[in-house]
Formats: C-alpha cells, structure tokens, sequence
C-alpha cells in the first residue's frame, strides 16, 4: 500500500511517523521553507503542476490513497488534491487541526482575509506583532503602524515600510511570549486560526496583557473531503480496525 502524504505540519510528520514500516509512505513537501524538519519514510519537495500535475503522479507512483495534510490555510493544494484524486479515482482524507476557540476574557476581531485584517487594525493599535507567515505580507505593505513581522525564513518585500524582523520557529512558550510583548511594547496581534498548540502560547499571553487580537478565518475544507483531526485518526483511516492495513 502506497500512501502519499501532503505534509509540512507537525500532524504530517506524526501520521508519517505512526504509518512507516507499515505501509509505503511518501510525504510531499511545498520547499516553501529553506530547512524543513524530515518526516520518517520517503520525501519529494516541490510542487506537482497543479491538479493534472497531481493526479498523474498519482497515477504513475502507484498511491493508493492521499492524506491533506497541509497547513489549515494551505487552500490552493487543498483544492488540487481533491481535483486530482477525484481524476485519479484516489481516496483523500484530509488532515487538520482543530481551530482555537475565544476564551472568556479574549478581544478576537475575526475577520474573513489578510486583506480584511489590514483594514481591522485601524483603531486597534499602533504596534502589530504580525504572526501570518512570510507569504501575504503584500496586504499590510500600506498600513501605517509599525509591525513586528515574525516567521520561519526572511520574508520578501513588499511588506510594511515600518517593520521589524524576527526570525523564529515555534513552538513557543508563555513565558517567551509575555516577554516579546512587553519588550516590543504590543498593543494589538494579528495571527491566522492554526489551531494547534505550537504557537497558541501568543493569545494566552495577549489575553492576559488586554490586547486584542485579530484572527483570520481558516477557508473550509473542499466539499465532500472526509476530515481527521488527529494523526491517529487518519492512520486508522489508512490501516482499518486494529491496524490490518485493509481498509483500500
């Protein structure tokens, strides 16, 4: 059985984990990160040419099933995963965190893009600390207020002309978040709903110093996709009860 899996998160390198010397597993990699952390079994890097891209290779390495499990906001590969394993008559799970929920004492201004958290932070703050990732900075590059961008890798303009740096990868702490806040001097957050746990340090941190948060909705899952929501979900998808490997 040949499993491929659309990976990048911390769950992708789980489910590879739990799956190999079980079944083959190739997990696929964007290369949008310059030192991505290697999941067990075989891995490609690079994209695949779109849906048709997709579904061939599909068709020529033999995978019996596919697992989404890229990043929540990951929606163009999202979308060409359940396009080519339909073309390629493939089964797809997709794989996917669960989103964080507003707690009591939390000021979340949901909004529906990056486009619409640029216009949110009018009247919010003056100092950002933006936590979306190096790709879609484009959208804050006319914003006024000053911004401490953090990501993985260098971020490429445009981005904010008034902008800060910091390179890191999380997960993170609390302590460590308490402390960037206060020494940046924050007064609003804007992050995407990950889910998870490797960055949720940051809202816990911003509730507790009152400064609101914007959040940008995670985009649905592809009509008709069956969702996991845990690693070990998805490999009892692929292996069946009590781990048989007969499930396709």
């Amino acid at each position: 059985m040949h499993i491929l899996i659309l990976g990048g998160t911390t769950e992708a390198r789980s489910l590879a984990g739990l799956l190999h010397g079980r079944v083959r597993v190739t997990s696929s990699l964007a290369g949008r990160v310059a030192s991505p952390r290697l999941p067990a079994g075989e891995v490609r890097i690079g994209g695949f040419g779109g849906a048709e891209g997709l579904a061939e290779w599909l068709r020529e390495h033999a995978v019996d099933a596919v697992i989404d499990a890229t990043h929540p906001f990951a929606e163009r590969i999202s979308f060409n995963a359940a396009g080519a394993a339909a073309t390629a008559h493939v089964p797809l799970l997709a794989l996917r965190r669960p989103g964080w929920v507003p707690e009591k004492g939390d000021d979340w201004h949901e909004v529906a893009s990056l486009d619409a958290a640029a216009g949110a932070l009018d009247g919010l703050g003056d100092r950002v600390f933006l936590t979306t990732g190096r790709m879609g900075l484009a959208a804050f590059a006319a914003c006024p207020q000053w911004f401490l961008v953090r990501s993985v890798d260098p971020p490429e303009p445009p981005m904010p002309a008034r902008a800060d740096v910091l390179l890191d990868r999380g997960p993170f702490t609390l302590a460590g978040e308490r402390e960037l806040l206060a020494r940046h001097r924050i007064d609003v957050l804007v992050t995407k709903d990950s889910g998870g746990t490797a960055t949720a340090p940051k809202l816990t941190a911003a509730r507790e110093a009152n400064i609101p948060v914007v959040v940008v909705r995670r985009p649905p899952v592809p009509a008709g996709v069956p969702v996991a929501t845990t690693p070990e979900e998805a490999a009892a998808w692929v292996l069946g009860p009590g781990g048989s490997q007969t499930r396709f």
